[in-house]
């Protein structure tokens, strides 16, 4: 037996950690194209780089600790006060602070089975109780009324990852509307608007409303919005998130902040990256042409292929989806097999450049990964 296991806190006994995606700098695979991660395939922003060439320069200081420059930027952008945002180390700390403010041995956590694999950790970590909803019957999305019917007493957060990772579906704003006003007081709608940038186009073009989660920020109540820099804005290296809602809880998660968490440079990144309209406007339109055309072609090899509103695809590739994953990671092509989401026959795959996105296809084909990929070759040779 480990000699740590009757020190340590069955919280970190019972931990199964995060499995990282494939590495791109590994030696395995020098050309590796990631389409794991869901990943800006452009990048960041050249008026990022700029400004951490900048910063770089006063990396002998500490950074910013409140982020305040950056913080009143956000505050203007989303029309709400600077007290109603915090920043921090991808929104994946904001999740921890979340759970480190709320919960402890006792009380529980609720989200829907297939979202977020963070949430459980986060959860986790505490020693509090973790409660997985099954998904709506119909479709691959959140059932909100059996969310609601799994609050008690002992709830104190729900996560609803809009769009949800990895299914890509989304919840429209009267769905969410009507949810947030059925939730006991004594609970905390965490509303996890990672690929906001994504759906909100989505949205248009399909004549949905996404979301009204500012408007709600802006009257108040038990409600967080989790927004990141690691998508649309192509900082994921940088790890910059951050969270809108009701001041007083955020100061309770600031004053459990770990000290300097957010770099200098990460913070003059994401300040530029927030101006540069025109490389965000890249990535989004990319983003929904190539959605369209890798989900025909996907759907043509046999795949099950969910409509998305975020930057990857959820495919059913009905076969274990580990053999999938790694036989195209033989190719260079790294994915996301689902099976620690509860989904063993489902593979997650981010929608690159037109050309990331025809080096995957060629790969399935010459793998014969997809069910009719030897049908799907002779119609369509790579």
């Amino acid at each position: 037996m480990n000699r740590f296991a009757d020190l340590v806190s069955k919280a970190a006994r019972d931990m199964a950690g995060y499995f990282p995606p494939a590495n791109p700098t590994s030696a395995d695979h020098p050309r590796l194209i990631k389409l794991d991660s869901n990943e800006n395939p452009f990048g960041p922003s050249p008026l990022a780089i700029e400004a951490m060439r900048r910063a770089l320069v006063s990396a002998s200081f500490y950074p910013d600790n409140d982020c305040t420059e950056l913080r009143r930027k956000l505050a203007s952008h989303h029309d709400v006060h600077i007290q109603q945002v915090l920043v921090t180390a991808g929104s994946t700390e904001m999740l921890s602070l979340l759970c480190q403010t709320m919960l402890a041995s006792g009380l529980n956590a609720i989200t829907s089975e297939r979202s977020f694999i963070v949430y459980a950790m986060a959860v986790r970590a505490t020693g509090a109780n973790f409660i997985q909803v099954p998904m709506s019957p119909h479709a691959d999305v959140f059932d909100l009324d059996a969310i609601l019917a799994a609050i008690n007493p002992a709830t104190r957060l729900v996560f609803l990852t809009n769009p949800n990772n990895p299914t890509g579906t989304v919840l429209g704003a009267a769905a969410i509307d009507r949810f947030l006003a059925d939730v006991p007081k004594h609970v905390v709608v965490v509303l996890d608007e990672a690929y906001f940038d994504f759906a909100e186009h989505f949205a248009a073009q399909r004549k949905l409303e996404y979301s009204h989660s500012l408007e709600s920020v802006r009257r108040g109540g038990n409600l967080i919005v989790l927004r990141t820099f690691s998508k649309a804005h192509g900082l994921a290296g940088l790890r910059v998130g951050y969270g809108l809602g009701p001041p007083g809880l955020l100061d309770y998660c600031r004053s459990i902040q770990e000290t300097f968490s957010v770099p200098s440079v990460a913070q003059a990144a994401a300040m530029a990256a927030l101006d540069d309209h025109a490389h965000i406007a890249q990535a989004v339109s990319n983003n929904a042409a190539q959605a369209h055309a890798l989900y025909d072609e996907l759907a043509g090899l046999g795949y099950h292929v969910v409509p998305t509103f975020a930057n990857f695809l959820y495919c059913d590739v009905k076969q274990p989806a580990a053999e999938v994953s790694g036989r195209l990671l033989r190719e260079g092509i790294a994915v996301r097999p689902l099976t620690a989401w509860g989904a063993p026959n489902c593979i997650r795959v981010t929608i690159g450049t037109p050309e990331q996105n025809q080096a995957l296809l060629h790969a399935i084909r010459k793998q014969g990964a997809g069910p009719q990929a030897n049908q799907s070759a002779i119609r369509n040779p790579p």
